[in-house]
């Protein structure tokens, strides 16, 4: 929620707002204030007609002490009203230290919310009374109740909230406890020096293998040679002249004889004359078994990573999903090894479908009947660790279908399926609120984000980052850019202006939006140059919907109001960044061989 949303719905005949907040953080760019509401700064006490304006938050100087804020509380008189914001999370939200203190000058909260700023979690707004006043709903609008109902209902939310979130409380004791202990073991183990002494014996064992690998090609090699040099014929004659020097007596008088029949091989080597018995021949040594593994290709990235890499055990489906926005390379039994230690990924994945699928190179892993396929899984996972990448369990079917495999060393087990992919949807059966449910929550997009914050790669959504042009030129146009940019419901990344300095877009950059001038750094870009046209607050989503649905390089709107279908023309509303870089005017983008996809606007209600 925005500080306007939870402010204006209070500014019923109140004439001025009063600033009290003592701290360096200024938020007057925050309230866009209507006609006829000034914004004031004094010391005299605030009744009817007037809202006074206080901050409060762990950091002093940015938000301003808690004595300050108790200080200006003394100022309120009956009729005036208040809104407080804390810098404090909600669920860190010190109200206690305030309590007595709103209670002691009459002062009734009549409304609290979140707030999506950085620096400003909540906010709550307040009047001072001489009587008990209606609380407010969700939405800021004051219920209908009488002096008694109202502090009945007060004293009954107070007492079944107060159960439920005692019970979460005693929840979240019990997290934080497990999370100590689970440091502490973390600790522990760290100190006993297992994972690394594990992880040098995976690197020795794998140093020693390749070692080994080399000395047996050296000797098969020496083997060649010496088979080689004993069939040759000099040595034969070497020997028989070292035979006959031994032994004169004996090996003397038959020396020309295997002279003669040396002479006579050699001749028959040559060119054998009829009649002439062929020679025994000594045997050709066997050729050495080549035990490198030639691979047939997989995926390779020579980019800076800015794609999430995983290699592992994957179903044919989930592999062609996820390669859409990841370097997927999927593991066989017989190189798992090599393609672990070359591909670097960041995850080294194992989908439970795979493996206890009745089909597939990996078929009844981790169910006891494929012995051998454990075993070398089991190998995959400990040398994936002893690299320093995440072994990860994608558990997308019952633990039960193959219940060897919760028994591997996993650093993380995932629970759900893999997501579903924008392209095997259907518009028209499934809906548009179908569509952006799952491109919210349910895309293969958002299980991959899901993955790399896990493992710490490069995360997808950022493909979903839109910067939006804007050329505001007073402050109704920066109200209407700050409105229209908070209000979406997939929020822009950046607002590129030229010159940020001289405007009122403070509430941007404390939203977590980026405000700059120069090019835009996004994917993808949006013109709202024209502040005037309206915008509602689907547009960004429903853009980005189209685009991940068709692969487009341009989304927008044409005159004939075609809906998820590639056409050649059109208003261009979402551009990819690369494309309008590129300087190639709009009307040749279908000729130059770029997609271009349309979309309706938003769907009547």
């Amino acid at each position: 929620m925005r500080l306007t949303d939870l402010l204006h719905p209070h500014l019923d005949d109140v004439t001025s707002v009063v600033d009290a907040t003592s701290g360096g953080l200024r938020l007057d760019h925050y309230l866009h204030l209507p006609p006829g509401v000034e914004l004031r700064r004094h010391q005299e006490p605030v009744g009817e007609g007037e809202l006074m304006l206080l901050c409060y938050g762990p950091d002093l100087a940015l938000h301003g002490a808690e004595a300050d804020c108790l200080a200006a509380l003394e100022r309120m008189r009956p009729g005036g009203r208040g809104l407080i914001v804390f810098g404090h999370p909600g669920t860190e939200l010190p109200y206690h230290r305030l309590l007595d203190s709103l209670v002691g000058h009459r002062c009734q909260v009549l409304h609290a919310a979140s707030l999506g700023y950085t620096h400003l979690h909540s906010g709550a707004v307040f009047a001072c009374t001489e009587e008990l006043l209606p609380p407010h709903d969700w939405f800021g609008h004051p219920l209908p109740a009488d002096g008694f109902a109202t502090a009945l209902r007060i004293a009954d939310e107070y007492v079944l909230a107060d159960f439920v979130s005692r019970s979460q409380r005693a929840r979240l004791i019990d997290l934080e406890r497990a999370a100590e202990e689970t440091a502490r073991a973390l600790e522990t183990a760290r100190a006993d020096g297992l994972v690394e002494r594990l992880a040098a014996a995976v690197r020795d064992k794998d140093q020693l293998s390749t070692e080994l690998r080399r000395a047996r090609q050296r000797t098969g090699v020496l083997e060649a040679r010496v088979a080689m040099l004993e069939g040759s014929t000099s040595l034969r004659i070497g020997k028989a002249l070292v035979s006959a020097a031994r032994s004169p007596k004996r090996r003397a008088a038959r020396l020309p004889g295997e002279l003669y029949g040396l002479w006579r091989q050699r001749k028959a080597k040559g060119g054998r004359p009829a009649g002439l018995r062929t020679p025994a021949t000594v045997p050709a040594p066997e050729p050495q078994a080549d035990d490198r593994f030639h691979l047939a290709h997989r995926a390779l990235s020579v980019t800076p990573r800015d794609r999430l890499v995983i290699t592992g055990v994957l179903t044919d489906g989930t592999a062609r999903d996820f390669a859409a926005d990841a370097v997927v390379s999927r593991v066989l039994p017989h190189d798992g090894r090599l393609l672990v230690e070359r591909t670097d990924p960041d995850v080294f994945l194992v989908q439970l479908s795979a493996c206890a699928a009745q089909e597939g190179p990996w078929s009844l892993t981790g169910t006891g009947l494929a012995p051998d396929l454990d075993r070398r899984l089991a190998e995959l996972v400990s040398q994936a660790r002893g690299l320093g990448r995440t072994a990860v369990l994608w558990r997308d079917g019952p633990a039960s279908s193959a219940p060897g495999l919760s028994l591997l060393p996993w650093d993380t087990v995932l629970d759900g399926d893999t997501g579903t992919a924008l392209c095997r949807l259907d518009p028209v059966t499934d809906g548009r609120d179908r569509l952006r449910d799952v491109f919210l929550q349910d895309s293969t997009r958002v299980r991959l984000a899901r993955l790399a914050a896990l493992t710490g790669g490069p995360d997808p959504l950022a493909e979903r980052r839109i910067a939006v042009l804007a050329a505001p030129r007073d402050a109704t146009d920066v109200a209407r850019l700050v409105a229209q940019t908070l209000g979406q419901l997939h929020r822009p990344a950046e607002v590129i202006v030229a010159d940020p300095a001289g405007l009122a877009l403070g509430e941007l950059t404390a939203a977590s939006v980026a405000v700059h001038a120069g090019p835009p750094t996004a994917p993808w870009v949006a013109d709202w140059t024209d502040l005037t046209e309206d915008r509602p607050d689907t547009l960004l989503l429903d853009l980005l919907c189209a685009q991940e649905f068709s692969g487009a390089d341009a989304v927008g709107h044409t005159p004939a109001a075609d809906d998820y279908a590639f056409v050649p023309a059109l208003k261009p509303l979402l551009v990819r960044r690369s494309l309008l870089d590129s300087g190639t005017p709009p009307d040749s983008w279908s000729r130059a061989g770029q997609r271009l996809f349309a979309v309706r606007g938003k769907e009547p209600s």
